[in-house]
C-alpha cells in the first residue's frame, strides 16, 4: 500500500487523532499525516466529513472514514493479516468496546471538567471524579489483561488504544494541578501499564511530550477566555 493511498487528517495534540495513528503503526501501514490548523477547517476535511466536520478522518484511496474508534476498527478489518487489534472472542470484544465507550463518554469529560472548573472546591471535586473513574478502570485492566502487560494481552489492543491516547492530556492535568492521577497505590496496574504503553514502538513517536502539550493547553485556555 503506497503511502499516498492512506491519509490521516488531524492535529498532533488530539487524543482522537492518536487512535488511528497508533492503529496504523501497529499494522505497519505507511500513511500521510495532513495537519489541520488550529481554529480552521480545510476544504478536504469539510468534503471528507461533511456531517460532523471534525478530525480525525482516514482517507483510504478515495474513501473517507470518520470517528476515531470506527477508524480503528476499519484499520483492523482492512489490514487483517497484521496483528489483531480487537479481541477475537465475542465477549472480550464487547467488553473492550464497553470500556472504550466509558473512557470517551465519562473519563475524558471528567478530565476536561478539571480544566474548566472554577474555584478550589469545584476543581477538587472534578479531580476526585476522575480518580474514581480511574480506579474503576484499574479493575477493568486487572480483569482484561489477565496478568499480561496490556488490556489486550501481550500486545496493544483496542482498549489500550482507546485509553492510552489520553495519557498525554492526563499528564498535563497532573502537571497543572500538581496531583498524581495514576497513583501506584490506588492504580498500580495502570501506572505500570502507562509506562509500557508509551514506550511501545507504535506509540512513542506519536505521543506528545508533556511540556509541549502543556504549552498548547495554555493557548487553548487563552482562546477560550477571549471568546467569553
Amino acid at each position: 500500500m503506497a503511502k499516498s493511498d492512506v491519509k490521516v487528517l488531524g492535529a498532533w495534540p488530539s487524543p482522537f487523532v492518536m487512535k488511528p495513528r497508533i492503529a496504523l503503526n501497529i499494522k505497519s501501514v505507511e500513511y500521510e499525516f495532513l495537519q489541520e490548523a488550529l481554529g480552521s477547517k480545510s476544504e478536504l476535511l469539510l468534503k471528507s466529513n461533511p456531517v460532523h466536520k471534525k478530525i480525525p478522518v482516514l482517507i483510504h484511496g478515495d474513501k473517507p472514514v470518520c470517528e476515531s474508534l470506527i477508524i480503528v476498527e476499519y484499520i483492523d478489518e482492512t489490514w487483517s493479516s497484521a496483528p489483531s487489534i480487537l479481541p477475537s472472542d465475542p465477549y472480550d470484544r464487547a467488553t473492550a468496546r464497553f470500556w472504550a465507550a466509558y473512557v470517551d463518554d465519562k473519563l475524558f469529560p471528567s478530565m476536561k471538567e478539571i480544566f474548566i472548573a472554577e474555584g478550589v472546591e469545584a476543581k477538587k471535586a472534578a479531580i476526585q471524579q476522575l480518580v474514581d473513574g480511574l480506579i474503576l478502570l484499574e479493575d477493568a485492566y486487572v480483569k482484561c489483561s489477565k496478568g499480561k502487560p496490556f488490556f489486550g494481552g501481550n500486545e496493544i489492543g483496542y482498549l489500550d488504544i482507546a485509553f492510552g491516547s489520553y495519557l498525554g492530556w492526563l499528564r498535563v492535568t497532573e502537571k497543572f494541578n500538581e496531583v498524581k492521577l495514576l497513583d501506584e497505590d490506588k492504580t498500580p496496574g495502570l501506572a505500570k501499564w502507562a509506562d509500557i504503553f508509551c514506550a511501545d514502538p507504535a506509540v512513542k513517536d506519536v505521543m506528545p511530550e508533556t511540556d509541549k502539550l502543556a504549552e498548547y493547553a495554555k493557548v487553548l485556555a487563552k482562546m477560550r477566555a477571549a471568546s467569553k
